[in-house]
């Protein structure tokens, strides 16, 4: 018997959808956040703030929040811990001096080069238990149940 009935209609937590992707989050972050504090000594969010301002670099710190999905309070003390580690600096807009960009330190963009095929090497062998038509059904899968719940967010949002 298959997850799909209990997936749709959850008698229990343990059955419930969310619940469910937690677990398997929680089972598997220890891998990446051991890696990190062994190597670098950051925690998972510091990783997760250096892997996004290594792609996008120059970020506001309120736009790095929202795409770290962390509220400003909580982006600010790790961008803060960041930068007294010497991965991040924040550089002042010309003209406007109360506003900063984030950018990696020579020492951020080593730690992040040295991190990333590590991380993905985790991703993989996690991932090694799908077969190629699963991971691209997996992954068709997240990108409809990521833009649905960005629908229901809005829906509730709305006044």
């Amino acid at each position: 018997m298959t997850d799909a009935p209990r997936l749709r209609a959850p008698r229990s937590v343990d059955e419930l959808f969310l619940y469910r992707l937690m677990r398997l989050t929680s089972t598997a972050r220890p891998l990446v956040v051991r890696l990190c504090e062994r190597e670098f000594g950051i925690t998972r969010r510091e990783w997760s703030v250096l892997g996004l301002l290594a792609q996008h670099n120059g970020l506001s710190p309120s736009a790095l929040a929202e795409r770290a999905l962390l509220d400003r309070a909580r982006a600010s003390r790790v961008i803060g811990s960041l930068v007294a580690k010497g991965l991040v600096r924040r550089e002042p807009l010309p003209g406007n001096r109360r506003e900063v960009r984030l950018s990696l330190t020579d020492s951020g963009q080593a730690c992040h080069q040295v991190l990333l095929p590590q991380v993905g090497a985790i991703n993989r062998e996690l991932l090694s238990v799908l077969d190629e038509a699963e991971l691209n059904a997996f992954d068709a899968a997240l990108q409809r149940l990521t833009a649905q719940a960005a629908r229901m967010v809005q829906q509730v949002d709305r006044p």
